[in-house]
């Protein structure tokens, strides 16, 4: 399992920034999306952060190595620009329909129950894609608690 550390820019003030602590604490949290059985070729997925006004603050992970169809996750894309550096080490093969993808990641504490938000863009091949598939508050009380997507996931939650 890969375990990566996660520390977003907070753009905090700097009043808030001497009251935090110097080096803010990770905290292991494993995200669960299973897929639906949708009888398409692998899903392409693109797992990011948003603030609470919905605007991109970081890559999660990217399922589907061919960096040419990543433009198919319309709203990842567009907050990423495509750039390889918000992606690079974060990524893996596409989910097939059915199966599950499940990884763990270190986040930075003070994104949790902070007003980000998780989301997940999903596209397959000759089918339609879906921006925000799966958009949910990264929160104490979410942690645990399955959703169902718009598009091509089943469930999706996150555990700390």
């Amino acid at each position: 399992m890969k375990k990566i550390l996660l520390a977003i820019g907070l753009g905090l003030g700097l009043t808030t920034a001497l009251a935090m602590p110097a080096f803010a604490q990770p905290r292991e949290v494993t995200f669960t999306t299973e897929l639906s059985n949708y009888g398409g070729d692998g899903a392409y997925l693109a797992l990011y952060l948003t603030d609470a006004s919905g605007k991109y603050q970081g890559t999660l992970w990217v399922a589907g190595k061919k960096s040419k169809y990543y433009k198919h996750l319309s709203g990842w894309a567009r907050g990423s620009g495509l750039n390889p550096t918000e992606y690079d080490g974060l990524t893996g093969a596409s989910i097939t329909s059915g199966r599950t993808l499940k990884i763990t990641l270190d986040l930075d504490d003070a994104l949790i129950d902070n007003g980000y938000e998780i989301r997940v863009d999903t596209a397959v091949e000759d089918m339609r894609d879906h921006r925000a598939d799966i958009a949910v508050p990264l929160t104490s009380e979410g942690s645990g608690q399955p959703i169902t997507g718009r598009g091509y996931v089943h469930s999706f939650r996150y555990d700390f």
